[in-house]
């Protein structure tokens, strides 16, 4: 049986995690309070009879569409560190378990990448397969 983290690591892990959770919900908020300004921005021109002129609506797609790459990666990680939240919760004594091969997870590399699933080992196997 692989060791457990220690109740002070994983104190320390759950404060991090909620910290990244925390920070990527006010990223949300400020993408959605982007998408907000970029719209009011659209109905104001458009109550005008001049139109922007093309190189402008481009950028402005432009930028509409990488601040939705933007919210939509970190939405994806929004969910992987609520995945570990829950993981922790439902069972503290296998958090820091690798998924794969139930070794213990490095401390280190959790305190970097608190929802990681795998060792890494594991994930170092996992890129190489699917290179």
């Amino acid at each position: 049986m692989a060791k457990k983290l220690t109740k002070k690591q994983i104190e320390h892990l759950q404060q991090r995690l909620l910290r990244e959770r925390d920070r990527a919900l006010r990223s949300l908020g400020q993408f959605d309070e982007m998408a907000r300004s970029s719209a009011d921005h659209q109905q104001d021109s458009d109550m005008y009879s001049y139109s922007d002129h093309m190189a402008d609506l481009g950028t402005d797609a432009m930028e509409r569409e990488k601040m939705l790459l933007f919210a939509s990666k970190e939405g994806r990680y929004l969910y992987r560190v609520e995945d570990a939240l829950r993981r922790l919760y439902k069972d503290p004594d296998h958090f820091g378990l690798c998924h794969n091969c139930g070794n213990l997870i490095d401390f280190e590399r959790l305190d970097a990448l608190p929802h990681a699933r795998y060792c890494l080992d594991c994930k170092l196997k996992e890129e190489a397969d699917a290179a």
